[in-house]
C-alpha cells in the first residue's frame, strides 16, 4: 500500500504550508496592484500632431509632450489654433482650415511612394500655402544655364522653381526643388546645380563663361552659387533660407497672408525704389473714397523685348488693416510698361503710376504696399500709417492733387484709373514739374454754404503761388459757369509754369464760405526743374 501513504504526506505537508501561509500578510497578485501608468493619447492625437509636425514650434512640442490627459490635449489644440486664427472675433478659424486644405492638397499632388505631406514640397508648401510663381519642368530635358551658372546648354532633371513674395525672414524666396531619381520625390536643392543631369558627365554639356566642369562639380557639393554676384545666391544667403525653410514658420499675428505687420519700413536685398500718395474725397457722412497711388521712376523697373516691343512689367500687391489688426482690404494686380525701341531713352526718364481706389470708414490704417519686378525680382516693400478724414458736416476740403495730368472724362477713356469723379486726374507724388510743364491742382469743397436768392454756392476761393515766403500770383475762382454737383465743388485748373523759375513753390487754396462765414486753407508744395 505505498502510493496511499505518498498521498497522505503530501497532503500534509500541504496542510502544513496553508496553516504557516494563514499566519502571515496575504499575498497581492503583481498583476491585481495599481500602476502609474501614463495616459496615452487616443489615434486623433497623434494624427493630429503628425498633422502639425511642419509648423509647430519647438516650445509648443515641448508643452505637448508634457501633457498627461486627453482634456489637456485639447485644451491645448484649441490654444495652438487659436493663436494661429488671423480674425478672432469670427467663429471661422481661416488659418486652421486652410491648413487642412493644403494637407489634402500636398497628399494628392506631391505623394511618391511616402505622403505627401513628407515630401520637401509638401512641407513647403504646409508653411507658406500656394507659391506666388511656379516654374516646373517635369520631365527635365534641355535647358540653357543662366550665366551665373557657366552659360552653355545642358540637361536638367526634373525640377521646380517656387517663388514666395514674403515668408518671413526672406522676402522674395526663390526656392528650387530637384527630382534627381525620377521617382516624382522633388527634393530641396541645395544649390542651382543639382538640377544638371550632364554635369559630372566628362566632356558634356560645356559651360561658355569661362567656368570648367571641375568647379561646377566642386561647387554642386556646396550650398548657393559662388560664381553669381547677387547676394541672394551667396552661400549664406542660401544656408540662411535653408534654414528659415526647415523651422517652423511663427505663429501669424491677424495677417494671414505671411509676415508679421511692422510698424517700420523693411529692408530689401534688391530693392526696388518707389513712393506712394493718399488721397481722401468725401463719399457720403460716413465713407471715404480712398485713392492709394504709386509711382515709380522707370529706370527702376528692367525693360525686355517682347515680340519687338520694350516692356517691363511689375507686380504690385497691397494690404489695408485697421489699428485692431483686421485686414479690410487686399488688393494684387499686374502692370506693364510698354516703348518702341525708338522710343525707350525717353520712357526711361519717365515715371509709370498705378492707383487703387477703394471706399474706407474714417479712422486710422495702416498700408503694406509691394512692387516687384517680374523680370529682375527686384522688390520694394513700404508700411505707410494713414488717417482717413471724417468730413461731417462742416465746411471741408479733400485733398489737394498736383498732378501731372488733368482731362475730363469720356465715354472713349478705356481705364478707369485715376478717374475722380468725371475727371481724371494722375498724381505727381514727388511734385517735381519741369519748367514749362503745366502743374495740374485738383480739389473738391464740401458742405458749402448756399445763397438762396441765386441758388449757387456763396463761397470765395483764392489761388494763390508762394515762393520763399512771397506771393506771386494770386487769382480769384469765378464761380458762375462752375456745375455744383450736390454737396461737391469741384476745383480742376492748369498752373503755366513756363514764366516760373526754377525752384520750389506752394500752391494756396483759400476758402470762405459767405453763408457761415467759415474759412479755411490747403496747401501744397511743389518744385519746377529746368
Amino acid at each position: 500500500m505505498p502510493k496511499p501513504i505518498f498521498i497522505l504526506i503530501v497532503a500534509a505537508v500541504l496542510s502544513v504550508a496553508q496553516t504557516v501561509a494563514g499566519q502571515s500578510k496575504p499575498t497581492v497578485d503583481p498583476q491585481d496592484k495599481p500602476r502609474k501608468v501614463k495616459q496615452e493619447p487616443d489615434k486623433a492625437f497623434i494624427d493630429w500632431l503628425r498633422d502639425v509636425v511642419p509648423i509647430i514650434s519647438k516650445e509648443e512640442q515641448d508643452a505637448w509632450n508634457t501633457l498627461r490627459t486627453n482634456e489637456e490635449r485639447e485644451r491645448f489644440i484649441e490654444e495652438f489654433w487659436r493663436r494661429r486664427d488671423p480674425d478672432p472675433d469670427t467663429e471661422a478659424n481661416e488659418y486652421r482650415e486652410a491648413y487642412y486644405e493644403r494637407i489634402a492638397y500636398v497628399n494628392e499632388h506631391f505623394s511618391s511612394g511616402i505622403p505627401g505631406y513628407k515630401t520637401d514640397r509638401g512641407r513647403i508648401y504646409l508653411k507658406y500655402g500656394k507659391p506666388n510663381e511656379v516654374e516646373s519642368h517635369p520631365a527635365g530635358g534641355a535647358y540653357e544655364r543662366d550665366a551665373s551658372e557657366g552659360g552653355g546648354s545642358t540637361a536638367t532633371y526634373p525640377f521646380e522653381r517656387w517663388f514666395y513674395r514674403d515668408i518671413p525672414g526672406r522676402p522674395g524666396a526663390n526656392i528650387e526643388f530637384v527630382d534627381p531619381t525620377g521617382t516624382g520625390e522633388y527634393r530641396l536643392a541645395r544649390n542651382p546645380f543639382e538640377k544638371d543631369a550632364l554635369l559630372t558627365v566628362p566632356g558634356a554639356a560645356p559651360t561658355t563663361t569661362g567656368i570648367n566642369q571641375a568647379d561646377l562639380v566642386a561647387a554642386a557639393n556646396g550650398v548657393g552659387n559662388p560664381f553669381s554676384f547677387r547676394d541672394a545666391d551667396s552661400p549664406f544667403s542660401w544656408q540662411e533660407l535653408i534654414a528659415i525653410l526647415n523651422a517652423p514658420p511663427a505663429a501669424p499675428k491677424s495677417d494671414p497672408f505671411g509676415g508679421a505687420l511692422t510698424e517700420s519700413p523693411k529692408i530689401e536685398d534688391n530693392p526696388l525704389n518707389f513712393e506712394t500718395s493718399f488721397g481722401f474725397f468725401k463719399l457720403d457722412d460716413s465713407r471715404v473714397v480712398t485713392t492709394i497711388t504709386v509711382q515709380a521712376d522707370n529706370t527702376e523697373l528692367a525693360f525686355h523685348d517682347s515680340g519687338g516691343v520694350q516692356v517691363a512689367s511689375a507686380n504690385i500687391v497691397g494690404r489695408i488693416v485697421n489699428v485692431a489688426g483686421r485686414r479690410v482690404n487686399f488688393f494684387e494686380d499686374a502692370v506693364t510698361t510698354n516703348a518702341t525701341p525708338q522710343e525707350l531713352n525717353e520712357a526711361k526718364s519717365r515715371k509709370s503710376a498705378y492707383q487703387k481706389t477703394i471706399v474706407l470708414s474714417p479712422g486710422h490704417y495702416k498700408a503694406d504696399l509691394m512692387v516687384r519686378d517680374t523680370q529682375t525680382g527686384a522688390t520694394g516693400l513700404r508700411n505707410v500709417g494713414f488717417t482717413v478724414p471724417k468730413f461731417g458736416s462742416e465746411l471741408a476740403v479733400s485733398s489737394m492733387i498736383l498732378c501731372s495730368l488733368l482731362q475730363q472724362v469720356t465715354d472713349e477713356t478705356q481705364s478707369r484709373q485715376f478717374v475722380i469723379g468725371d475727371q481724371k486726374v494722375i498724381p505727381n507724388i514727388s511734385g517735381v514739374f519741369h519748367r514749362g510743364s503745366p502743374v495740374g491742382l485738383y480739389l473738391q469743397i464740401y458742405n458749402a454754404g448756399i445763397d438762396q436768392t441765386t441758388l449757387r454756392p456763396a463761397i470765395d476761393v483764392e489761388y494763390a503761388l508762394v515762393k520763399d515766403g512771397k506771393e506771386l500770383q494770386k487769382q480769384n475762382e469765378d464761380w458762375r459757369s462752375s456745375r455744383m454737383t450736390g454737396e461737391r465743388l469741384t476745383l480742376s485748373r492748369l498752373i503755366d509754369s513756363r514764366a516760373l523759375t526754377p525752384g520750389v513753390y506752394a500752391v494756396e487754396v483759400r476758402v470762405r464760405d459767405r453763408v457761415t462765414g467759415q474759412t479755411l486753407t490747403q496747401k501744397e508744395k511743389f518744385t519746377v526743374a529746368r
